[in-house]
Order: C-alpha cells, then structure tokens, then sequence
C-alpha cells in the first residue's frame, strides 16, 4: 500500500513539473497604443487593457495567449482640451467603434507560425465591434517568470465595419480621407 501511495504522490509531481504555466495579465501595467493615419497626418491614442491570460509549456514556450481590451477607454494623447474630446466622443461613436454597443475587443492566439529564439509569428483571432478576423504579427517573449509579450501588428479597420472617410468607400474625400490601416503597439505584462 506505501509503495501505491508514493507512486501515486511520484506521479503526481513529475506531472505538476511538466503541466503548463498560466498568467494573468497586469491591465494597469500594460499598454496599446494605437496610431490613425489619414492625408492631412495621423492621431495617437491608448486604449487600456482589461484582462487576459499568457500561458507558457514546462520549458518556457508560448502556447496560449486572449486578451480583453476595454474599447471605452479609447483616448487620443495627441490633443487636448476641446478637440481632444471631440475626437475621443467621435472615436466611441457608431462612425468609429461604437463603444456603447461593443465596449469589448479581443484577441486570441490561434496558431504558432513559426519561432526563432523569443520572436514567434503568430496568427490571432481579432475581435471588433463582434466582427473577428485574422492577422498575422510578430511578438517578442521576454521575462518568463512574469512573461511579457511586446510587439506590432496593423489591421484594416473596415474588416470590422469601421468605414468612416476611408477611400474604399466613399470618394472625392480629398484630405478628409483615413486611411484603411490602424497600428497597434503592445506591451502586456503579468503578474
């Protein structure tokens, strides 16, 4: 019966050594940064992070990663004052991302493409306004005890029905046209 019992304890740990290791992710540390590009120049912005998870293998590779952004927190840092929050009200509208209705986005990693050191190409699962579409980007992995992944990625806002002055749609906008484009810049840390 002792010899059942440390076998089943043996087990047990070789099993726990080897089981993959889940993170929470630290919304207050982390941040996005987006970047809006149209003829006349370009806006910046944050947006903040509301939860996620990072989940590493037994030997420190990425295997999983979903996070949740908080769409009404969308904010130029570009402006101030009255414009700031005209562009800021104008963003949360149903012309932009309709944050009243859709106060969440997401993103989910759906495949390792490849791995070189701590770069990974990945494919996500992007989820605005209810609308998800792939993309495809490189992150950085770096401080494995407390995992953070960093990196750029760009997507076209009217694959998820942001169509608001963009040249595929609507012509004769002249300088009044943004561009389809929208950059993201990620660092997300855990704790």
């Amino acid at each position: 019966m002792k010899h059942l019992l440390l076998s089943a304890v043996l087990f047990g740990l070789s099993n726990m050594a080897f089981a993959d290791k889940s993170f929470n992710i630290d919304a207050k540390s982390s941040s996005l940064e987006w970047t809006g590009k149209k003829v006349a120049g370009q806006h910046v912005g944050t947006i903040n992070l509301k939860s996620g998870t990072v989940v590493l293998d037994d030997n420190g590779v990425l295997k999983s990663a979903e996070f949740t952004a908080d769409m009404t927190s969308i904010s130029a840092t570009d402006l101030e004052g009255e414009w700031k929050g005209k562009l800021d009200g104008h963003l949360k509208s149903d012309d932009f991302f309709s944050t009243e209705k859709n106060t969440e986005s997401k993103m989910s990693l759906k495949k390792i493409i490849s791995k070189k050191g701590d770069k990974y190409e990945v494919e996500s699962n992007l989820t605005i306004k209810g609308i998800t579409n792939p993309v495809k980007f490189t992150v950085d992995l770096s401080n494995k005890e407390k995992p953070v992944l960093a990196g750029n990625l760009t997507f076209d806002r009217t694959k998820f029905n942001v169509k608001y002055n963009s040249g595929s749609f609507f012509e004769g906008l002249g300088d009044k046209m943004i561009y389809n484009d929208v950059e993201l810049k990620f660092s997300v840390k855990t704790k």
